[in-house]
């Protein structure tokens, strides 16, 4: 907007902009109903995304299970359906549908089309919930295109639809019922979601955790979206919608899973602890209610190096903790400082242990349930009610410590453990200093064979992690100088999944790599001192590039979380082919891609014949290196295949895997990080039987070049 020069002093702005402007009462905005829930989705749910979307199946059994925590139900069934569909249905009391004094409307309406109403924020309606914002079954309604609510009770059916938020009409009495329950099945609206895609592993994940938190409450889950005429079928099967739950008895013909769990959290820590070698045979559990904080606690100690807590706050996940985790670990170190001391088990100049050091190796659920509780935050991904961190540092530090007096054995493992963490520790630091010092007196020349970029800008540099010299020499003359550096790596990086800072940053080329990042490692760890905002990993289309590729991502991921969850790792895709067809060169990046140039009369099986000459002896690699055929115009085509970057000359690396305009890379994100964690310790940890087992599930997948 062009700016107009006025004159000072004259009692108005020093800036007045072109056209006529005025702001009044006017001016604001007073949205209706759930406009701001449609306007701004992102305040509710966190995001459009695949997490928000999921996020709408969370907030509708957050309801269901409610009532399951307050004894009022033991029943939850959650269907995906054709046409983007989801139903939750519980047998719980039902949502009331009397007439609401205030809104004068039924309550039903109130709770679906109302931001902040429903039955938690006083009465003797919830006791405990999860739900606290009163937004949950709301915005769903208001971010879908469809909505149906049926509530069961009072001896009847009753029923109200909705549209993006709107009632269709008002609640209405269908027939009557015995039943007890209520079902809410909705279809997110495309306008706000784009393309929508329910991932069957993340809501069975989700609701199984869900699952050991609620003990007896026994949770469906059924995927009928590819199947036909469900109407139809159950008809045949003499099933009608009276039946709350009659999608299960279709079980047999539809994907399916069922939880039911009576051991809680113990149960919960085996889950986690299923491919770990525990040092500690006895699950600590101790469930106790202190000044209206109900605290429940279940921990074990496996041989491992990292340690992972899982927090809940009336049976939401909290992902980044909160004041339930302060307690719990300020109570951890002190009880075990203090048993260590009492028994003489540590030498003085050793110190005390600190945070970090009694963490390494445990697996933890924490859970507590408030009546009065408070979120950061819609999504609820971290508490912030002050009272749950006395109670947890209470009730959790007198019962441990008697765990530790009662079973000496199990104390003496841990004991043992955290002394290791502590001498490991210790050690790190010295390494890690030395690199730090390294890399300060190395100064502008940085570490091994980098080729530093021009630019100091770190949101525009580039750090290319290339397999080899041969790699790297090539990637070194193709580059953008002034913005891209080249690090070259030799060999395959050490795996680091079970390896301590000492003993990474004793490998050269991680050593390399931390310097050449310039963020540090461990506690020291500075985000904002990251000098490239990209680091692309470019490694070979083959067996050991795809190893090389998973042990970088492994350190990154253990030691550098922070810088994938930033968006700063990427992967290159190097073609696959380079395709001549007369003066014309084209580069394919799949087999589909090839066939495509080489025209859909191409000979597959020809051309796969000329990819691989046989009559002379010649190796494999040399075998599969290049072929010629003719096209069906007579022009002559030229097909290399690429095994390597090393293969590529630098203008060919430029213009197929360098070159901003052209190259395709994909960024390394973490949409699950407990799945993540699980596949890390099954594919790079020391147990063999879970990762052999993972091959064998898995070996129909992959996809092998031979």
């Amino acid at each position: 907007m062009a700016k107009k020069e006025t004159k000072k002093n004259d009692g108005k702005s020093l800036l007045a902009y072109g056209g006529a402007h005025h702001y009044d009462a006017s001016d604001i905005s007073v949205l209706e109903g759930l406009e701001p829930v449609r306007r701004r989705p992102g305040m509710y749910i966190g995001t459009t995304g695949p997490e928000g979307l999921h996020h709408l199946v969370w907030e509708i059994f957050d309801n269901s299970r409610d009532e399951a925590m307050g004894g009022f139900c033991d029943e939850i069934e959650i269907v995906l359906l054709p046409e983007n569909k989801v139903r939750v249905a519980d047998n719980g009391r039902g949502i009331p549908v009397d007439i609401h004094k205030k809104t004068k409307v039924s309550a039903l309406e109130t709770v679906m089309t109302t931001l902040h109403a429903g039955g938690k924020f006083g009465g003797e309606g919830y006791k405990v919930s999860g739900g606290l914002h009163g937004v949950g079954a709301s915005v769903v309604n208001a971010l879908s295109v469809y909505c149906k609510a049926e509530v069961y009770r009072d001896g009847g059916k009753y029923l109200q639809e909705y549209s993006k938020g709107k009632k269709k009409s008002a609640v209405k009495k269908i027939s009557a019922s015995k039943l007890h329950g209520t079902i809410i099945t909705f279809e997110p609206d495309t306008e706000i979601f784009g393309d929508i895609k329910f991932d069957w592993h993340t809501v069975v994940n989700h609701i199984r955790q869900q699952a050991y938190l609620v003990k007896k409450l026994r949770i469906s889950i059924i995927d009928a979206r590819n199947f036909d005429n469900l109407p139809a079928q159950a008809g045949k099967k003499g099933l009608n919608e009276e039946d709350v739950f009659y999608f299960r008895k279709l079980e047999e013909e539809l994907p399916s899973v069922s939880f039911y769990f009576e051991g809680g959290l113990i149960s919960l820590v085996k889950y986690y602890n299923k491919f770990q070698k525990p040092i500690q045979s006895n699950i600590f559990y101790v469930e106790k209610e202190l000044d209206g904080v109900g605290v429940e606690v279940a921990l074990q100690y496996v041989d491992d190096i990292v340690d992972r807590i899982f927090p809940f706050a009336n049976n939401i996940y909290n992902q980044e903790g909160g004041t339930h985790v302060t307690g719990f670990k300020t109570a951890l170190t002190r009880t075990l400082n203090t048993y260590c001391k009492k028994n003489e088990m540590m030498k003085e100049s050793e110190g005390g242990f600190t945070g970090d050091d009694v963490l390494e190796g445990l697996t933890a659920v924490i859970s507590v349930k408030l009546r009065e509780i408070q979120f950061e935050g819609q999504t609820k991904g971290k508490l912030g009610s002050m009272e749950a961190q006395g109670a947890v540092a209470t009730v959790f530090g007198e019962a441990f410590a008697n765990f530790l007096e009662e079973n000496p054995d199990e104390a003496k493992s841990i004991i043992n453990k955290s002394i290791l963490a502590l001498k490991a520790r210790k050690a790190a630091k010295a390494a890690k200093d030395s690199v730090l010092r390294k890399g300060a007196l190395e100064g502008m020349t940085l570490p091994g064979k980098l080729a530093d970029c021009q630019t100091k800008n770190a949101s525009e540099s580039e750090l290319f992690l290339v397999e080899g010299d041969s790699a790297g020499g090539s990637a070194k003359q193709g580059r953008d100088r002034r913005t891209q550096a080249i690090l070259p790596l030799r060999g395959k990086i050490l795996n680091v999944e079970r390896a301590r800072i000492d003993k990474m940053l004793a490998s050269k080329e991680v050593k390399s790599l931390v310097i050449a990042m310039g963020t540090s490692i461990g506690d020291t760890f500075d985000l904002e001192k990251m000098r490239y905002h990209k680091i692309i990993i470019a490694t070979d289309a083959d067996v050991d590039g795809s190893h090389i590729r998973t042990l970088l991502l492994t350190l990154f991921y253990r030691y550098f979380r922070e810088v994938i969850d930033a968006g700063y790792i990427y992967i290159a895709q190097p073609p696959l082919y380079k395709i001549k067809k007369g003066k014309e060169i084209l580069y394919a990046y799949t087999d589909d891609e090839k066939l495509k140039i080489v025209g859909k009369n191409a000979d597959v099986k020809e051309i796969e014949e000329i990819e691989q000459p046989t009559g002379d002896e010649t190796t494999p690699l040399e075998a599969e290196t290049s072929g010629e055929k003719s096209a069906s115009n007579g022009a002559r085509i030229h097909i290399q295949r690429f095994k390597g970057l090393g293969e590529m000359n630098p203008e060919e690396l430029w213009e197929t895997t360098m070159d901003p305009a052209h190259r395709v890379l994909k960024r390394v994100d973490i949409s699950d990080a407990e799945e993540a964690n699980e596949i890390f310790d099954i594919l790079m940890g020391s147990e063999v039987p879970p990762r052999k087992s993972f091959i064998q599930s898995n070996a129909k997948l992959a996809e092998i070049d031979i």
